[in-house]
């Protein structure tokens, strides 16, 4: 005779605790045998690699292998053993020779768009970002199409790009929200529309979670059109955020045309009033951002020359950018540091 629970609640709460152990089991499992495959894959490729080394320090590839070898796991197997999965097992084990780099956080789904890009230092980053950010496959994919590393590596030195390359975009100040530039395909305007500003804003609302993606991590939104009464008058922000990572608020101003230094200005009164009206304790200094289609360098230059709050100005796309132009303007920056720190053939 089955025996009365004597408390319903009681019992949800055993239901519910017994729900999450066999959760997070799955989840263990999951990762385990997503692990597992990942380093079967890089064993595999090393065996390929040595294959065709055959004793010698440079394995010469050979595309008639890889149709043999995958016809034949195939046949013996089954599926996962085609040409571009034997392929890109082989480019993984070539990209991380030394088995212990590799992410137990990635899926073979991450590694396989990954080992698309054809540079080193896109490979580097994009692993440790994924890992970083917890990207899903489709965030991943959306993010190395954008470019992320090429726009990111633009706003810095050679050192910068190799840090950025080597250990992700860690968020450790204001200058690393930068992004040269910001990319909104994802609002899906035509080119040759013309949108107003507010009407930008509610595009962007409408894509909201898109668009803290491309932001980055640590973003959290506040509000739109967020209302500051200075001296009897009305100002509003375009887009209010705060940063979790950098304990600040940050301030986005819109602009569909050209940055001039009347937006420079504003978003400097915004930014004092932020600091001296809304900031608590244990808060920093508010970081401004002003997106924009276009901007002057030398304008930029001068309208924040003895400015001390922080604003970044950055372009914004709304099409994918494209990849040939911004990997020739990364390569000119990473050539141009070199000349400087050789002499840069100024020789008399």
């Amino acid at each position: 005779m089955s025996k009365e629970i004597a408390s319903p609640a009681a019992y949800q709460d055993l239901l519910q605790e017994i729900g999450h152990a066999i959760h997070g089991a799955r989840q263990q499992a999951a990762q385990a045998v997503n692990t597992l495959l990942v380093q079967t894959y890089w064993h595999i490729g090393q065996h390929i690699v040595e294959f065709e080394q055959g004793g010698k320090e440079k394995a010469d590839y050979g595309s008639g292998l890889l149709d043999r070898l995958s016809k034949d796991l195939s046949t013996l197997y089954g599926k996962g053993f085609g040409r571009s999965n034997v392929f890109y097992m082989r480019k993984l084990y070539l990209s991380f020779q030394n088995s212990g780099t590799l992410s137990h956080k990635l899926t073979w789904s991450h590694y396989y768009e990954i080992l698309k890009a054809d540079d080193s230092l896109e490979i580097s980053f994009y692993t440790r970002q994924t890992a970083l950010e917890n990207w899903s496959v489709r965030e991943l994919k959306r993010q190395m199409k954008s470019m992320l590393f090429h726009r990111l590596a633009l706003s810095k030195d050679k050192e910068g790009v190799l840090k950025l390359a080597n250990q992700g975009n860690e968020i450790q100040q204001a200058e690393d929200l930068l992004k040269e530039p910001f990319v909104l395909e994802f609002l899906n305007i035509p080119q040759s529309h013309i949108l107003t500003e507010t009407q930008l804003e509610q595009k962007i609302i409408d894509h909201l979670q898109q668009f803290i993606l491309e932001l980055g991590k640590g973003f959290a939104f506040i509000a739109r059109q967020y209302r500051m009464s200075i001296g009897g008058k009305h100002f509003y922000a375009d887009l209010l955020f705060y940063h979790r990572i950098l304990k600040c608020f940050v301030v986005i101003d819109l602009k569909r045309g050209e940055i001039n230094h009347q937006d420079i200005g504003q978003m400097n009164l915004y930014l004092n009033y932020f600091a001296k009206e809304e900031n608590v304790e244990g808060d920093n200094q508010p970081v401004g951002i002003i997106l924009g289609a276009y901007k002057d360098h030398f304008l930029v230059e001068y309208a924040t020359a003895s400015i001390t709050n922080q604003i970044l100005l950055a372009k914004y796309l709304l099409y994918l950018p494209d990849k040939a132009q911004l990997g020739q303007q990364l390569e000119r920056l990473l050539m141009d540091e070199d000349d400087q720190e050789t002499g840069g053939g100024d020789s008399e």
